[in-house]
This record gives structure tokens, sequence and C-alpha cells, in this order.
């Protein structure tokens, strides 16, 4: 099964290239899936199609789902999430409300991506495209396996202690700890976001696509995406930039915007070549239906397959060490030492090799930490980052 991820920055069009993306693959011969995992969805909208939480056929080879929070968390988590109800209405607090606030920060996603291992299971699609939520929110998603293991590690040993010594007396007090059935269940979960993250971070399998306009606020932020994105380990295989104002505009009230995209365009090659550059037009129409979505999917692939790794060699790479320092790696191909430049200010690195300059936001984990080591060795630099009394 190959996967595809669109993300990015809310309003730059995620949802009509995800869509896009999916019509093509399913014209193409693939049995595809797209799905929304944005709890505003709007990708029926774009379909122009009723959908669901399970998956529904919205044309040929092509299925369509909304994922539901509730469906979901009750298909996946139901049993630990009906525990968790049980200790807030113990407590005094009514059903509904218990309901509410029971959703653990994670479970939202965490059934999002066990979605994604059902369809790995059953072998049913070819092609999984998934329509992510805006960029925090997926970078959310894409970290809570590792965020899961805290659990794994402290709490799921104590609730297994108390199962076994705690229930019994507890009960009669009308108290209940968790079952040990429950907790073996939770177990399985975790092991099994493990096992999907896996597969995101797996690069013949899955590939992040970040969805940009040519707006410097939006490709500031999707850097730090990217950065981010390497910090776990995803691969990400082009940038798509929308909504481009076409050559046969001429009016002139539309030339200066056209000058500033195309300042822009030279701004996305620098920050992330030699990554694929995707581009689709602004259309006259708002994008809706599948004959504009079509046209979308032509202007962004032509005849190339829109499912193929799109760049197959190795980009820049974000690696935690053990003693809380990070190494920042990149391919500098036939770079000579002596005209590379080095500048950090407090949230990017500036790299300037000749005439040529590649501009890197960093993620907030790396701000208080300074550049310690720079090393150019076998056409890969690598940057240590270290914090400043660290000896």
């Amino acid at each position: 099964m190959r996967v595809l991820v669109y993300t990015g920055k809310g309003g730059v069009g995620k949802t009509s290239v995800a869509a896009a993306t999916a019509l093509r693959c399913a014209e193409q011969g693939y049995r595809t899936l797209v799905i929304s995992t944005d709890t505003a969805h709007s990708l029926g909208d774009s379909l122009q199609s009723a959908l669901g939480p399970e998956p529904s056929n919205v044309a040929s080879n092509l299925d369509a789902q909304e994922i539901d929070v509730r469906y979901s968390i009750d298909k996946y988590w139901g049993n630990f999430q009906q525990f968790i109800v049980s200790l807030f209405t113990q407590r005094g607090t009514e059903d509904i409300v218990a309901e509410e606030i029971a959703i653990i920060p994670g479970l939202e996603e965490g059934a999002s991506l066990l979605w994604l291992s059902e369809y790995a299971a059953d072998d049913r699609y070819g092609v999984v495209i998934i329509d992510a939520a805006p960029t925090a929110e997926t970078l959310r998603l894409l970290s809570l396996p590792d965020a899961a293991r805290w659990w794994i590690e402290k709490f799921l040993p104590l609730g297994k202690t108390a199962a076994r010594f705690i229930s019994p007396v507890a009960r009669p007090f009308g108290v209940n700890a968790p079952d040990l059935e429950t907790l073996k269940t939770v177990e399985l979960l975790f092991d099994t976001l493990d096992e999907v993250r896996a597969m995101l971070a797996d690069r013949t399998v899955s590939s992040m696509r970040m969805v940009v306009n040519a707006e410097r606020m939006v490709i500031k932020e999707t850097q730090r995406t990217y950065t981010t994105l390497n910090l776990y380990g995803y691969p990400v295989d082009a940038v798509v930039c929308n909504r481009l104002i076409p050559a046969t505009v001429t009016d002139p009230y539309f030339q200066a915007w056209k000058e500033t995209q195309r300042k822009n365009i030279d701004l996305i090659h620098e920050c992330f070549d030699p990554l694929p550059l995707l581009t689709a037009p602004l259309f006259e129409h708002e994008m809706g239906g599948l004959p504009l979505l079509r046209e979308m999917g032509t202007a962004l692939f032509g005849d190339s397959d829109p499912a193929a790794r799109l760049y197959e060699g190795e980009t820049q790479s974000l690696k935690q060490n053990e003693d809380d320092t990070y190494t920042l790696t990149m391919p500098l191909p036939f770079a000579d030492k002596e005209k590379i430049d080095l500048y950090r200010g407090d949230d990017e690195l500036t790299l300037s090799i000749g005439p040529y300059r590649r501009n890197i936001v960093l993620p907030r984990a790396l701000w208080p930490l300074e550049v310690r080591e720079a090393r150019l060795k076998d056409g890969t630099l690598s940057l240590l980052f270290a914090p400043p009394d660290l000896d």
C-alpha cells in the first residue's frame, strides 16, 4: 500500500490537491482511498459527495472518508474510553460531561492512525491519500507514536498492578480500576501505533508532500514543518505550490501579485531544493467537483504517476542524540568548505555557498542551542547543536 500525506498551513488548498491526486490515482488504475483527518472537514465539499466515518465510493476506483472523532474512538479505544468515563461519573460528573472531557489528548490522532493500520492489514487499497489537518495538528498526529511510549513505559505497568491487587479491594466501595483485558487492549493499540509510525517513516511506502502558496509567511511555516518532519524521520518527496496566477492573466491589477509570486517561487527553490516543485494555477472557478479536480490533477502531474516516489535522494535530516544534543545533516555534493558561510539567527540558519544561499528555519527545540560544530565530509554537512553550558 502506498501512503501519501498532504500537509501545510490552513487555507493553502490541501484538500483540493489531495482530492485531485486521489482522482488521478484512481483513473490510472489504482484502488484509491482519500481520507480527511481535519476536524473541519471539506473533503466532501471538494468531491461534491456526502461522506461519512467509513469509506464510501465516489467514483470508479475511488473511495473517500472523513474521520469522525467519536466514531473512531468508539471503534478503536472503546474499552479504555469507557473506563475513563466511569472514573469521572464516579466522582459525580454528569454522563454527557464525562463523555466530553474523557477524550484524552492524543486519542483523536491515534484513532486516525489506526485506520491506516487496518487498511494496510486487509490490503483493500493500493493508494491511501491523507488530507491532513493544518500543520500543528498534523505534527501532533505524526509525533503521537513517540509520545505513546510514555504510556507503555509508565502508565501501563502501574495499571496492571492496580488491576491485580487494587480492584478486588476497591470494587465494594464503588471504585473500579482498569481490568487486565482493557489494559492489554490499550497496550496492543499502542504497539499498533508504533507499526504505523514505522510505515509512515518507510520511504518505500510513504511520502509527505507539503502544500504552499507563493506567500512568504506560508513558506516560512512550511520550512518549520519540513525540519520537524525530518526530526521524526518522515520522508518528504515534493513541495506543491498552489494557486499561481497564470501567465495568460495580463490585467495590470495582477502584475504586482505575479511579480511577488515569482520572487516567492525563487524563495521556495532556495528553501526546499532539491525537492521537486509541483505547481497548480489559480483556477477561474471555485475548486470542487470531479471535472475541476481532474483538471488540477493534470496541471500537477501531467502524464507522470502521482503515486510514484517523486524524489529518491537524501534531503536534510535532524537527529536527537543521547546527550540532549542534535545533529542536522544535509547533502552538499561537490561543495568546497572554504566557500561555505554559516549564519545563525534566533530561529533560523542561513547557509551560503558562493552565490547560492539556503535558508533553514529551525524547530523550537533548537532555538536555545548553539551550533557547536560544523563538519563537511564526503559531500555531507553535519551541524552539531548543543546547550551553551555543555562541556
